[in-house]
């Protein structure tokens, strides 16, 4: 049965339950986003953390982010050393066909211990865990041992300019962050072929986007004259060629050393080549691809054919077809020479356009004492699981930052079996409240640890 909000519950999981009722969905590029929501997020976050507003400073970040600096305590060794960026993002993807959804997605239900709705994973949950951490910390009237910026965008499905607005902010201020923590992996249970135990994926780069526009043209006409190789025709062919001739598989050294990592727990027969991965690259990125789609990502760009556009009657013969292909970029390939490969295979007599392109994101350091903090931090938290290093494959806010930080990464902490992992912007979004609960115990504990890096432990 659904719960009502109750003096028992934890202010914090009251406090994502109100967010969750917020429709923040933000516009794209060009379009006009409805404030209202994202305002009274704001409001909501001033109600429900108070100490960690009026803590430091709160600035606004075009169109509707939010920048919070925590200042550090002064008695602390790392006091004026490089701040920490903690990330999450306040806008959420359209809720879509919602007679799907087992509860209405922006109802915050809690049933039997889980919290559903849109953003629970993507990212109100994220968002709601780190400042809540820090309210906890300051609550108990401790800081953190080195300046925190929590840095909460606001329009980060829609590829938006928020974070490169907080990243000037930062920049203008002079602010070089020691590490940058965004969204991005998670505590996965079933996240690898063959490994039983759960595993703490850390994103240390995140693949390139590019989005491609393919035309076919031709002279079109009445259906009941149709000419061989109209236009549906010959985008039909290019996309079947595209599909024939995927991207060569190759692992990048993020890939490699995830392996590594990986091979005490992977079945015996693998692990001889997961524990040598620099010796054998090519044979565990063919084991990658016909391990399924999600392992062969990790291996490879891959194309998506995502929308199709042709005649406005059925009776017409189309005299243009078009397809849109959403493209992830490998680590170590680049936008405009999958592009390039793009044209070659689909032929001259169609026509490709670029419509956006990001190249993959610098590959952050593993062998780093701010990875090292993470790592810990997982095995504290989540004795249970295995912390590795990966790629992502979605794209986040926080490539931005890539500029002013040469150790980004991405981590949600949260525990996800791969149904959960499949709702992200799908339909039953959800998050168990104990998981919640441990995240924002995470966060404190990240926190807590920015003492010990400091003192040298």
């Amino acid at each position: 049965m659904s719960l009502p909000m109750a003096a028992s519950e934890p202010a914090s999981v009251t406090a994502l339950r109100d967010l969750l009722r917020l429709h923040t969905v933000a516009a794209p590029r060009g379009g006009e986003t409805d404030a209202a929501p994202f305002l009274e997020l704001h409001r909501l976050l001033r109600e429900h953390f108070p100490r960690t507003h009026s803590a430091g400073e709160v600035l606004d970040v075009p169109p509707h982010g939010l920048l919070i600096r925590v200042p550090p305590d002064p008695a602390s060794p790392a006091a004026s050393a490089d701040p920490v960026v903690l990330m999450a993002h306040m806008d959420v993807v359209p809720l879509g066909d919602e007679s799907r959804w087992t509860h209405p997605p922006l109802a915050a239900e809690v049933v039997d211990g889980v919290i559903w709705g849109r953003g629970t994973l993507d990212d109100k949950g994220q968002l709601v865990a780190v400042i809540a951490a820090v309210e906890s910390l300051l609550a108990d009237g401790l800081r953190p041992a080195r300046e925190v910026w929590l840095s909460f965008g606001s329009d980060e499905e829609v590829m938006g300019s928020c974070a490169q607005q907080a990243v000037e902010i930062l920049r203008s201020r002079g602010v070089t962050p020691w590490f940058v923590l965004d969204e991005g992996g998670a505590v996965a249970s079933d996240a690898f072929p063959g490994v039983t135990r759960p595993l703490g994926v850390v994103g240390v780069s995140e693949k390139g986007t590019l989005s491609l526009r393919l035309t076919a043209s031709g002279r079109g006409g009445h259906a009941s004259r149709p000419a061989k190789g109209g236009p549906a025709a010959r985008i039909a062919g290019a996309i079947t060629r595209l599909e024939r001739h995927p991207f060569p598989a190759r692992l990048s050294p993020a890939a490699l050393e995830m392996l590594r990592r990986l091979a005490p727990h992977l079945p015996r027969p693998v692990r001889p080549l997961a524990e040598h991965a620099d010796r054998f690259p090519s044979a565990l990125a063919r084991l990658l691809v016909a391990a399924g789609p999600e392992a062969a990502a990790l291996a490879r760009t891959t194309v998506a054919v995502t929308m199709l556009s042709g005649s406005p009657a059925v009776n017409v013969s189309p005299t243009s077809v078009r397809a849109w292909l959403n493209l992830r970029i490998a680590v170590g390939e680049t936008a405009a020479a999958a592009t390039a490969r793009v044209r070659r295979i689909v032929g001259s007599d169609i026509e490709v356009d670029v419509e956006g392109a990001h190249d993959p994101s610098p590959v952050s350091p593993v062998d780093d004492p701010a990875f090292a903090l993470l790592e810990r931090t997982v095995t504290t938290v989540f004795p249970e699981a295995v912390p590795v290093p990966y790629v992502m494959y979605a794209a986040t806010d926080s490539r931005h930052f890539t500029t002013i930080c040469p150790r980004v990464y991405r981590f949600a902490p949260f525990r996800m079996d791969a149904d959960q992992r499949e709702a992200i912007h799908g339909y039953d979004e959800r998050l168990g409240v104990a998981d919640f609960l441990d995240g924002i115990r995470w966060y404190r504990t990240l926190l807590e640890g920015l003492g010990d890096v400091a003192a040298g432990r």
